[in-house]
C-alpha cells in the first residue's frame, strides 16, 4: 500500500491518527528505518509472526481508541519464544477487554525489539506561518525538561540536517560521552531529510512524532511513530 493509500484508508474509517502499524508503513515508504512489524487478529497468529520476525519481540494492543497501551496492559516487550508470544497476547486481550471494554480492536502489533541505543527524537508540524517546521532533539529529559531541540522549514537538504544536529546544545553526547560511542549523525541526518520530504510530499499529514529514534555507530532505527492526519472540514 504506498503512502496515499495508507492516509485515504484512515480518512474512509473517520481516523485523524494512523494505527502504529500504518504509521511505520508509511514512513518506511520514505526510507526511514523501522522495526520488522506486523499485525496479528489472533494470538495464535501473533506467534506464528514471532517466528517469522525473530526474537526478541514486543507486542502492543492496536486500537483507534488506545492512546496510552500501557495504561491498559496492551505492551509487554522482550519476549523470546512462541509460548510466551501466544501467552501474551491472550493476556493482552483480556487486559484490554476489562480496561477499555468498549474499544474498537484492530489487533495486536508484533515488533521485533529495537535494542537499546541513544534515544533521539525527529518530528514535523505545521505551522501557520512557516507551513511544514521539523524538529530535532535528544529524548528524554533534553527534549521534555532542557527544550534542547532544533527546527528547519522543510524541504532540507543533508547539509540543513547535520547543522540542525550540531545546533543542539548537547550535540557532545552524539559524539560519544564517557564510556558511550558516538552515534551516527548521517544516519539521524538522513531520517530528517526524509521526514521533510514526506511533509512536503503529503499536506495532510498535520504532524509526525518518530519518539524514540534509537541511534547507533553505524545506524538509526525508529521504535515508535505517531502519524496525526488532518481531517476535511
Amino acid at each position: 500500500m504506498n503512502p496515499k493509500d495508507i492516509v485515504a484508508k484512515a480518512i474512509s474509517e473517520n481516523r485523524n491518527k494512523l494505527l502504529e502499524h500504518e504509521a511505520y508503513a508509511l514512513i518506511k515508504a520514505y526510507n526511514i528505518p523501522v522495526p520488522e512489524v506486523d499485525l496479528a487478529k489472533t494470538p495464535d497468529e501473533a506467534g506464528e509472526i514471532a517466528e517469522k520476525i525473530g526474537y526478541p519481540v514486543v507486542l502492543k494492543i492496536v486500537s483507534p481508541d488506545i492512546t496510552h497501551k500501557s495504561d491498559v496492559g496492551g505492551v509487554i516487550v522482550e519476549l523470546y519464544d512462541k509460548k510466551s508470544v501466544v501467552e501474551a497476547a491472550y493476556r493482552i486481550f483480556e487486559n484490554v477487554s476489562k480496561k477499555a471494554p468498549n474499544a474498537r480492536i484492530s489487533g495486536i502489533l508484533v515488533q521485533k525489539m529495537v535494542p537499546y541505543g541513544l534515544e533521539v527524537i525527529v518530528g514535523g508540524l505545521r505551522d501557520s506561518v512557516f507551513g511544514a517546521v521539523v524538529m530535532f532533539g535528544l529524548g528524554g529529559i533534553f527534549v521534555e525538561v532542557l527544550k534542547d531541540v532544533s527546527f528547519r522549514i522543510a524541504p532540507i537538504d543533508h547539509r540543513d540536517a547535520l547543522e540542525m544536529i550540531n545546533e543542539i546544545k548537547s550535540k557532545r553526547i552524539l559524539e560519544g560521552y564517557r564510556n558511550q560511542p558516538p552515534v551516527s549523525k548521517e544516519a539521524i541526518a538522513n531520517i530528517i531529510v526524509n521526514v521533510g520530504k514526506l511533509l512536503i510530499d503529503l499536506p495532510i499529514i498535520e504532524s509526525i512524532d518518530l519518539n524514540p529514534i534509537m541511534a547507533f555507530p553505524d545506524k538509526a532505527i525508529v521504535a515508535d511513530a505517531r502519524i496525526i492526519i488532518k481531517m476535511k472540514q
